[in-house]
């Protein structure tokens, strides 16, 4: 049994990540800027822009898993909103290797989100996490946030970094998003050649995040990433499939996506075909092994 303190635990993948932590018997708290969402989990609060956190929130605590940061699809990329996405990220890490290093502390591991966006746009390569980062805006954040993390595990603390896949999941991310037009009766698709989205359901980024607790071999980034990416016209049908729909599979010009997110278009034209082997080597094996399963599962 570990404790655990969550950063950016009101989130998507925070607030399932608690469940499955207390399920397993794990001790959970939270850091955050005073929303409480969970009562029967203790709130701890900071103030990264002014540098402060209450350091009482570590008592005892063997395990950070640090999901801090604000969203990077909600909003236009400004110059002052990019600034805030990579600012959230490694001044909020930043903060907790200020408090970390001066070494009165129990913590022995640091898993941190990351996403795949750390690739690029890489089309039909299969890509490992030895491979080098690529390029646009996104790569660069990635890096940077892996780097923050890498710079806490200087300091003696096991440090793991999970490349997060397109989550899956009917309250919010990508899916949402991709199933709107659905009750419509059309299902439009990007037409880009070789543009694999790496999927995942939300349980199995969680269950690798609590893999990466309980498994201290692993070290390092790893994709948390389904079996198998699908090209992009495949989850849509897919997605049709899992609602028992006829909607029609419509192809869409990318150069329309462009035009209506500028430079965002990285979060829905970048390909990642990303493998899952590093993982799978550690002995995690994943709840839902294909898109189809993972989709019933969601609108069953």
């Amino acid at each position: 049994m570990a404790k655990v303190l969550i950063t950016g635990a009101t989130g998507l993948i925070g607030s399932r990540l608690t469940e499955m932590l207390k399920d397993s018997g794990h001790i959970v708290v939270h850091m955050g800027r005073g929303e409480k969402k969970d009562t029967d989990v203790p709130q701890y609060t900071w103030d990264v822009q002014k540098g402060k956190l209450d350091e009482a929130a570590f008592e005892d605590v063997t395990t950070i898993i640090h999901l801090a940061g604000a969203s990077i699809a909600d909003k236009a990329w400004t110059d002052e909103r990019k600034k805030e996405i990579l600012d959230s990220r490694i001044k909020s890490a930043g903060l907790l290797h200020k408090f970390l290093q001066k070494g009165q502390h129990s913590v022995d591991t640091f898993i941190s989100a990351s996403a795949v966006g750390y690739y690029g746009d890489r089309g039909a390569e299969v890509l490992t996490e030895d491979m080098p980062k690529g390029e646009g805006f996104l790569a660069d954040v990635c890096a940077k946030w892996e780097d923050a993390a890498i710079n806490i595990g200087k300091l003696g603390i096991r440090e793991v970094s999970i490349r997060i896949g397109i989550v899956l999941a009917k309250e919010g991310g990508a899916l949402p998003e991709l199933a709107r037009p659905v009750p419509f009766g059309i299902a439009p698709y990007f037409a880009k050649d070789n543009l694999y989205y790496p999927w995942v359901h939300k349980d199995d980024v969680c269950g690798i995040m609590i893999h990466a607790v309980n498994n201290k071999q692993m070290n390092g980034a790893y994709n948390a990433t389904g079996p198998k990416p699908l090209l992009i016209k495949d989850l849509m049908q897919d997605i049709l499939m899992a609602h028992h729909s006829k909607a029609l599979l419509i192809p869409t010009p990318p150069i329309a996506i462009k035009l209506a997110l500028g430079d965002r278009q990285e979060l829905v034209l970048s390909s990642q075909n990303c493998s899952d082997k590093k993982v799978l080597a550690t002995g995690y094996q994943f709840k839902y092994t294909t898109a189809l399963k993972a989709l019933q599962q969601i609108y069953a």
